[in-house]
């Protein structure tokens, strides 16, 4: 990865846009815009990006259109949807598509700094994973396998696409099968952050079912131990 990240602003307003690379350009961050999902997804495939910034309501192409196709084509890099509204529907909607986090208009500067921080840090941190030890990279419940080295997860030998907030979700339990850990603990570990809101890890554990198990709703790996958490148990 380059010392400096690469992060792509798409947003219709042009005073947002504008506004955001200013802080972004003031933090060290190489900016690249866009007015619109279509350009933010013609962007994202001529030019490596670590982070997404993506408003949902804009003309031409929509960003929860343009999060869809990004996931489909495979760019897995972490994006941060903007919300005009309030309402939980279009955060869980994002985070259903492949999201890895929210803010609501109108936000701080500083709020948006610090999401984006946590976001990258989490990134990098996926990204390095292949500079991990040769043994004992590989983890096998039953026929779901994760390979720290290669940061790939595998469902009775196919490859199965993931995000890195999902990625590192099945690495925590896989790694310890068998125990089971609250939403709390999930978002500290994975967030590296106090626990503020953790309805994201009930929409990320949903997510995770739908591409790991054959019958989501009676999940034969990652299951809910209700009123306490999650687990993946052993085979």
């Amino acid at each position: 990865m380059e010392d400096k990240y690469r992060i792509l602003i798409v947003e219709d307003d042009k005073e947002i846009r504008e506004g955001i690379e200013i802080y972004l350009k003031n933090q060290g961050y190489e900016v690249v815009q866009a007015a619109n999902g279509a350009q933010g997804l013609k962007a994202a495939e001529e030019t490596e990006i670590h982070l997404g910034i993506v408003d949902i309501m804009m003309p031409v192409m929509d960003g929860m259109t343009m999060l869809m196709k990004l996931r489909e084509r495979g760019l897995d890099f972490p994006v941060i949807m903007l919300s005009a509204k309030s309402e939980d529907m279009d955060k869980i909607m994002g985070l259903n598509m492949g999201a890895d986090d929210y803010v609501t208009k109108p936000f701080t500067p500083m709020e948006l700094l610090a999401r984006i921080h946590s976001q990258l840090r989490r990134y990098a941190k996926y990204l390095n994973a292949t500079k991990t030890e040769p043994d004992g990279h590989i983890f096998t419940i039953g026929g779901l396998e994760l390979n720290e080295e290669t940061v790939e997860v595998f469902v009775d030998g196919s490859p199965v696409q993931m995000t890195p907030t999902e990625f590192k979700i099945v690495q925590l339990l896989i790694k310890n099968p068998g125990r089971v850990f609250s939403a709390d603990e999930i978002y500290e570990r994975i967030w590296n952050e106090k626990a503020v809101n953790t309805d994201t890890i009930m929409v990320h554990v949903r997510n995770i079912r739908e591409k790991i198990e054959i019958d989501p709703r009676n999940p034969k790996y990652l299951k809910v131990v209700w009123g306490v958490g999650y687990k993946i148990e052993k085979q």
